[in-house]
């Protein structure tokens, strides 16, 4: 068996946004040169998820708004009190909402992997979803198999 690891940087440029890396994780997975086994796709951040869905401009929306619902950014988050009071290294963003949205998505996703390829269907992308944006975040996609 074969294990693979690259990590790949992605930059967000809004707070919460749908950022599509299914041609990142298909380029490793053909570098890793692995025909048939798996792919995992992770975020090693608390405040960012890994999901994968249709890649469509109005479904996207469609999952904000449900975000939004369900973890309003205003709401009143006791994690964000202890940022601003802790001594640790806080960049000062009161982001208790983000951590709660990565919560609900998950930080990772594996698929099949059969002849080289990710077993996706055409509606389905990867996407990392930045929460607390806009910065740089790793994501770890480790292909294993033969």
């Amino acid at each position: 068996m074969k294990i693979y690891k690259k990590i790949i940087n992605i930059k967000s440029t809004a707070q919460i946004e749908f950022i599509d890396i299914t041609d990142q994780v298909n380029e490793v997975i053909e570098t890793s040169g692995v025909r048939t086994g798996q792919v995992l796709v992770y975020s090693p951040h608390t405040s960012a998820s890994v999901i994968i869905n249709h890649n469509e401009t109005m479904l996207k929306q469609d999952f904000m708004r449900v975000l939004y619902r369900l973890v309003p950014i205003n709401d009143k988050y006791s994690h964000d009190v202890f940022e601003l009071k802790s001594a640790s290294k806080s960049d000062g963003r009161s982001n208790g909402h983000s951590h709660c949205k990565s919560m609900l998505l998950g930080v990772s996703e594996t698929v099949p992997v059969e002849k080289g390829v990710a077993m996706l269907t055409e509606k389905q992308s990867i996407f990392l979803v930045e929460f607390d944006g806009a910065r740089t975040r790793d994501v770890i996609i480790q292909v294993m198999g033969l």
